[in-house]
């Protein structure tokens, strides 16, 4: 039985030979944590798991969320 990558390139975030690959793109882009991840589960959303498309929409705005306070609270 072939099992699917989940550590190393898996497809669900664009696969080793993608050149939009999330991580691909959240390192090019700089992105940090905050917004890497909020990357990260919009490129993923419903293709790791279809039923869990909103869940990961969600999480997304979660990370770009805290990103916005983080930056309020810098302004202060």
């Amino acid at each position: 039985m072939i099992e699917k990558e989940q550590v190393n390139h898996p497809g669900h975030y664009g696969g080793e030979n993608n050149v939009y690959e999330s991580i691909k793109v959240i390192d090019a882009w700089g992105l940090g944590f905050s917004l890497g991840n909020a990357v990260k589960y919009i490129s993923r959303a419903g293709k790791k798991n279809p039923e869990k498309e909103i869940e990961d929409l969600n999480k997304a705005v979660w990370y770009i969320q805290h990103h916005i306070e983080t930056l309020r609270k810098e302004e202060k």
